[in-house]
């Protein structure tokens, strides 16, 4: 798509493409620690896609970000949703919206090397 098309797409919109791009990165970092049964798959896959861990992978990336993503960060960051889950807080919620909406633009953008860039600096010195 071109950057013009992707701009035009509400923010949560975008929040929610990259909300599946992230639960599939998650998804295949856990594939590749082994093989578990399923339960501890999604054990683990729910652990890397929390608000809070979606809002420390964010907090860890704000200084590689470019002006740009930054830019789309703070707009997903600052949307205000209809719903926010009860096992989340505001700010938590609003940090995972925030790289949600990064990685969807990105995706939409056919940024596939700089989306596995920034989940790669996300994961340094985690299990």
């Amino acid at each position: 798509m071109t950057p013009e098309q992707v701009r035009a797409y509400p923010v949560l919109t975008l929040a929610h493409i990259g909300d599946c791009v992230y639960e599939l990165l998650a998804r295949s970092a856990v594939l590749h620690q082994g093989a578990y049964p399923a339960h501890e798959t999604h054990r683990r896959t729910v652990a890397l896609v929390s608000a809070e861990a979606q809002q420390d992978a964010a907090r860890r990336l704000l200084d590689m970000m470019t002006e740009e993503e930054l830019t789309v960060f703070r707009r997903g960051r600052n949307a205000n949703p209809k719903t926010v889950p009860k096992h989340a807080g505001g700010e938590a919620y609003a940090y995972a919206t925030g790289l949600e909406t990064l990685f969807g633009w990105l995706y939409l953008l056919g940024r596939n090397d700089r989306i596995r860039e920034l989940w790669d600096a996300s994961r340094e010195d985690r299990p």
